[in-house]
C-alpha cells in the first residue's frame, strides 16, 4: 500500500488558515444569539393559528370526513404515535403518516413546538396536535416521498395533506448557528490558504506551486 503525505508547506498553511477561521466564528457567535431571538419570534405561532396550540374550541377530528368538513381542526393521538408510523420528505418539510382515531392515515406536517401532552411523560397520555388545515395537493407526483411515507402502511388519501406547521417550525439554537459558523470557517480557509502560501513562497519560506515566469527564465539562463 502506498502512502501519500502532504508537503510541510501545505500542512502549515492549512493549520494557520484553520486558526484564522476562528476569528469570524467568534464574531458570528457574538451576533447570532440576537439573530436567533429574532428568528424564534418570527417562527412562534400564536395559539389558535395554523401550527399553533389547539384550545378547547378547536374541533377534534376523528376521521377524514371531519377533516374535510372543517376549515381548522386538531387531532388527538395516543402518546407519540403520531410520529411513529413513518414519514418522508416532501418539498422542504418532513411529513408524518398520521393515524386518525378512525384508523385512517393521512400525511401531516406537524409543528412539534405546539404539541400538548396530557400525560406525565411523552409516552403516556395523549398528544393534542397543533391546529391544522387541509392543503389539496397530489402527493403521488412525488414518487420518492410516497415510497418513504408508505414504507409501513398505505395512506388513506393522497390528494391532500394536513398543514399543522403554518409559520412555525423553529430549529434549535445549536442547529441555527451550525451552518453560518461552518460556512465562515470554510470560506476563511479557502481564502486564507492561497494567500498564506503565496506570501510564504514570495519570501522564500515555501516552494512555489507555480513558479513565476521570470523565475523560470532565470533557471534556464
Amino acid at each position: 500500500m502506498r502512502y501519500h503525505y502532504l508537503r510541510f508547506d501545505i500542512w502549515a498553511c492549512l493549520a494557520i488558515s484553520v486558526l484564522l477561521s476562528f476569528i469570524p466564528v467568534k464574531i458570528l457567535e457574538a451576533t447570532l444569539p440576537e439573530a436567533y431571538e429574532n428568528y424564534v419570534e418570527e417562527h412562534t405561532v400564536e395559539d389558535g393559528a395554523i401550527g399553533g396550540i389547539a384550545g378547547e374550541e378547536v374541533v377534534r377530528a376523528e376521521n377524514i370526513e371531519d377533516l374535510l368538513a372543517n376549515d381548522t381542526f386538531t387531532v388527538i393521538s395516543p402518546g407519540i404515535e403520531y410520529r411513529n408510523k413513518g414519514g418522508g420528505y416532501y418539498k422542504n418539510y418532513y411529513m408524518h403518516a398520521l393515524t386518525l382515531p378512525s384508523g385512517e392515515k393521512v400525511a401531516a406536517i406537524i409543528n412539534g413546538d405546539s404539541v400538548q401532552k396530557t400525560g406525565e411523560s411523552i409516552y403516556s397520555g395523549d398528544s393534542i396536535l397543533p391546529v391544522g388545515r387541509i392543503v389539496y395537493e397530489d402527493l403521488t407526483q412525488n414518487e420518492t416521498f410516497i415510497n418513504q411515507i408508505e414504507f409501513k402502511e398505505e395512506l388513506s388519501r393522497k390528494d391532500f395533506y394536513i398543514d399543522m406547521m403554518g409559520e412555525g417550525g423553529k430549529v434549535s439554537e445549536e442547529d441555527y448557528k451550525e451552518l453560518p459558523t461552518t460556512m465562515a470557517q470554510l470560506i476563511t480557509v479557502i481564502i486564507a490558504f492561497p494567500i498564506l502560501h503565496m506570501l510564504g513562497a514570495k519570501f522564500g519560506i515555501f516552494p512555489y506551486f507555480f513558479p513565476p515566469k521570470n523565475k523560470k527564465e532565470s533557471e534556464w539562463e
